[in-house]
């Protein structure tokens, strides 16, 4: 079976959260697991802390529903009718903002040593990008043997999914700037250090000594990223920041 992401970008009416929270934590768990292939979900609430610090976050919120299926087709558009109960509810914003996007992966998460298997994570970052046209067995060579260990190997990073835009959509359908989702996990209770040392390491000036190979010109400079905390469930980070390297070198600097 082939498995697949539907991301639910959106935001609530001021004074209503804890009735989405509410509606989620409860009465939505038990809809969703009445769904064929339906396997998971998440949610997560935007952070301060963004790579792309210039760049507008749209979203407050953020959920991350995990399907597996043969039959796509049928299985996630059930996911629709769900979400458009609390739209006509009031809870979700009519501010033009919201989108749902559906993505096939490419596999299941790929994990770092810094992942610690026995506990949640912290949240997640969300790309939406794109690969130059013509390259796409390059882009994804790169994306596999070199960008995804750098990337999850980051202190506070710990892994990462990836996956195409799906034929199948979820209603109400939107155009999608992201035909290629990259979808890391983090375990940090300390995001912007999690995003400077990726920054340095980008450039070559990490207090670890470790620098990333330069960036493919085979991926499109039209991306989005968004950092987000996960706000759902009764288990969360405890604290600190996974990293199975030495973090004493950062104390030095």
């Amino acid at each position: 079976m082939a498995l697949y992401t539907t991301i639910h970008l959106h935001n609530v009416p001021e004074g209503r959260e804890s009735d989405y929270a509410k509606w989620f934590d409860g009465e939505h768990q038990q809809e969703l697991k009445r769904l064929r292939g339906y396997k998971g979900s998440e949610r997560h609430e935007v952070a301060d802390a963004q790579i792309m610090p210039d760049i507008l976050q749209p979203w407050r919120f953020a959920t991350v529903y995990d399907f597996e299926s043969d039959t796509p087709e049928i299985d996630i558009p059930a996911l629709g009718p769900l979400l458009a109960n609390q739209r006509d509810a009031g809870l979700i914003a009519n501010d033009t903002a919201e989108r749902i996007y559906t993505y096939k992966l490419y596999g299941d998460w790929k994990f770092s040593p810094n992942h610690q298997p026995d506990q949640p994570f912290s949240g997640v970052s969300i790309l939406l990008g794109n690969y130059v046209a013509g390259h796409f067995d390059e882009y994804q060579t790169w994306y596999e043997n070199v960008h995804s260990v750098e990337v999850i190997n980051v202190p506070g990073h710990v892994g990462m999914k990836r996956g195409q835009l799906a034929e199948v959509q979820v209603e109400p359908k939107h155009y999608c700037p992201g035909d290629q989702l990259v979808l890391c996990a983090h375990q940090s209770d300390d995001l912007m250090f999690t995003i400077r040392d990726f920054s340095a390491r980008a450039r070559g000036v990490s207090p670890s000594g470790i620098a990333m190979e330069p960036r493919s010109n085979t991926g499109s400079f039209a991306r989005t990223v968004h950092y987000f905390n996960k706000i759902s469930g009764d288990r969360f980070w405890p604290g600190g920041i996974a990293y199975a390297g030495d973090l004493s070198v950062y104390d030095e600097q």
